[in-house]
């Protein structure tokens, strides 16, 4: 008995000595809501990231890594709230991936997080709000701000000529954050919005929200909503009723299920989201084909690289203490040191072990700016043959 105790010990000790442990990293995103269709893609590539640590065996002398899943739903705080709270006191994570939206996002960090010094890293909060919000130093973002989006949006517009549109936005911190920014940018350079106007996600019927913005008038609608909600809902009303026939999607509009739903009546249509060419993208759509799912999907690569910052500043603290690795996370995010791509996270534990710095790439060429958000380059589409193609990165 005394030699399977000690033999069961020594497979437990990790490469320093210490005995290692199980990390529990919490994937909070919206399962149901508004952009459910969004969320398996973007878990899947956090715990691809999650694996591939855990299964190197070099995180901190040997610990594993445990993804938990948590449901934000995206639109409703108590629920993503509550879900927070469960994935912290409960299951005892050592950070957060996620939330998704910004509303759920905020809820979560200003009542969770900071009240327990957990770190969170969304792969898809973009609300501008959030870029002077109080965190603690505790919340990141590999998504780039909607300050930034708007004016994207606004240049690619005006590229085409359009220089009147209608707004709809899906009432929430997101929808308004975006809205306005577009707002002030297209204005500021030169176009006109005929009308800015919320929708409620959830109902049956837009007929009355799309009458006004077809009496306002446009040259195309600008649909700041969920794909899975109230964003549909506008853009199959005024399908119908040929309010509008030209139309432009941000990224919570931008999914699969846009070309399944809608494929060729809305062709000539464009939009962006945020995502990044290079190597490093490249690399992580092998890896999630692989893996059997799609990588392309919107903010998918920017979850692998929330839960690979985590972990890799982890590494770098040595410790899976959030209020002592969030200090690190910074480091790890902008070098100097070498470039670290999808696939190479055992790489670059070995390198911090070692004391040599790292600069993460990742799938997104991840460059986090002012108060821990990133830079950020959009993905151009157009909706041709019925298809979402990519036209160009900005």
């Amino acid at each position: 008995m005394k030699k399977l105790l000690l033999a069961s010990a020594a497979i437990a000790l990790g490469a320093t000595g210490a005995y290692a442990d199980d990390v529990k990293m919490g994937v909070l995103l919206g399962f149901t809501g508004p952009l459910e269709s969004l969320a398996p893609p973007m878990a899947q590539g956090a715990e691809m990231a999650i694996k591939e640590v855990s299964d190197s065996g070099k995180l901190l002398g040997g610990d594993t890594v445990t993804a938990v899943r948590g449901d934000s739903t995206c639109v409703d705080a108590a629920a993503a709230t509550a879900a927070g709270e469960t994935l912290v006191t409960t299951d005892k994570v050592a950070g957060i991936m996620g939330a998704m939206c910004s509303g759920a996002t905020t809820a979560v960090l200003q009542n969770v997080a900071m009240p327990n010094g957990v770190v969170m890293i969304s792969p898809s909060a973009t609300s501008p709000a959030l870029s002077t919000l109080e965190d603690d130093g505790l919340f990141f973002r590999t998504a780039p701000s909607d300050a930034r989006q708007g004016e994207v949006m606004a240049d690619e517009i005006l590229e085409k000529g359009i220089k009147n549109v209608a707004v709809t936005y899906t009432n929430n911190d997101y929808g308004k954050g975006l809205a306005d920014s577009f707002e002030k940018a297209y204005k500021a350079k030169g176009g006109s919005v005929t009308i800015s106007a919320a929708h409620e996600d959830g109902k049956g019927d837009y007929s009355a929200e799309v009458a006004s913005l077809a009496s306002a008038g446009g040259d195309a609608l600008v649909i700041v909503g969920y794909i899975d909600q109230g964003g549909s809902g506008i853009l199959r009303g005024a399908l119908d009723t040929g309010a509008f026939e030209k139309f432009v999607f941000p990224d919570g509009m931008v999914s699969q299920t846009l070309e399944d739903n809608f494929g060729s009546e809305i062709n000539g249509s464009f939009g962006q989201l945020p995502d990044s060419a290079g190597d490093g993208m490249k690399t992580y759509l092998g890896m999630a084909e692989k893996a059997g799912f799609d990588g392309s999907s919107a903010y998918s690569g920017g979850a692998y690289d929330a839960a690979a910052l985590m972990l890799l500043a982890m590494q770098a603290a040595d410790s899976t203490d959030p209020k002592v690795y969030k200090d690190k996370v910074m480091e790890v995010a902008n070098g100097p040191g070498e470039k670290i791509y999808p696939g190479e996270l055992g790489k670059a534990l070995d390198l911090i072990k070692e004391g040599k710095p790292v600069d993460y790439e990742g799938a997104t060429a991840v460059n986090l700016i002012g108060n821990g958000e990133a830079a950020g380059t959009f993905r151009e589409i157009t909706i041709k043959d019925d298809k979402i193609e990519t036209v160009k990165y900005r």
